[in-house]
């Protein structure tokens, strides 16, 4: 056996990781430059269909993704991952990436699953949100995803948990959260 040939279970990783990668430059290229859409440009718009127009460009992409490099890159109804890379101008004083970038990665993922079921007119804050750190993370990980599902969308509560996830399937953080809907002004 060759000692420089990958393992099957790194082989899964990498070929995970070149998908990963190809799914982020797919997404990048639609993607408009980062802004706040204009009230008259999303008062019609299912929550659904915000994210619909964001990622055809037809809406600005959202600043704090640009600023903390992570984009959408999957949702549906009741479902939004977002993909980020952990590199080191992320990275708290003990050389790990900092609590505050993967809760806000995991909030955006979470929230934006209850968005997605929205109807048109209505928008929403984060009520509560929690987080549990699994593990320490690293730049060494090049990417990871947080994968946000509803768990319940009623009127005027929304719930919704997530998990953060390395292209190995570790699991390095989970959240719930719990939104309050509100009438868009």
């Amino acid at each position: 056996m060759n000692a420089t040939a990958p393992t099957p279970a790194v082989e899964d990783v990498q070929a995970v990781l070149a998908r990963w990668e190809a799914d982020e430059l797919r997404v990048r290229a639609t993607l408009a430059a980062p802004g706040v859409a204009r009230p008259d440009q999303v008062a019609d718009k299912t929550g659904l269909q915000m994210f619909e127009a964001i990622s055809a460009g037809e809406l600005p992409s959202v600043p704090i993704g640009a600023s903390m490099d992570f984009c959408p890159v999957h949702f549906e109804p009741g479902l939004m991952v977002f993909q980020g890379r952990p590199s080191a101008k992320f990275m708290n004083p003990l050389g790990t990436i900092h609590g505050g970038w993967i809760a806000t990665l995991l909030d955006s993922a979470v929230a934006c699953a209850i968005h997605t079921t929205l109807p048109a007119g209505v928008g929403y804050t984060t009520a509560e949100l929690k987080i549990s750190y699994i593990r320490a993370l690293t730049p060494s990980v090049k990417l990871v995803r947080a994968e946000g599902r509803l768990i319940n969308a009623g009127r005027k509560i929304g719930f919704a948990e997530g998990r953060l996830v390395g292209p190995d399937g570790k699991l390095y953080a989970h959240a719930t959260t719990t939104c309050v809907m509100l009438p868009r002004e």
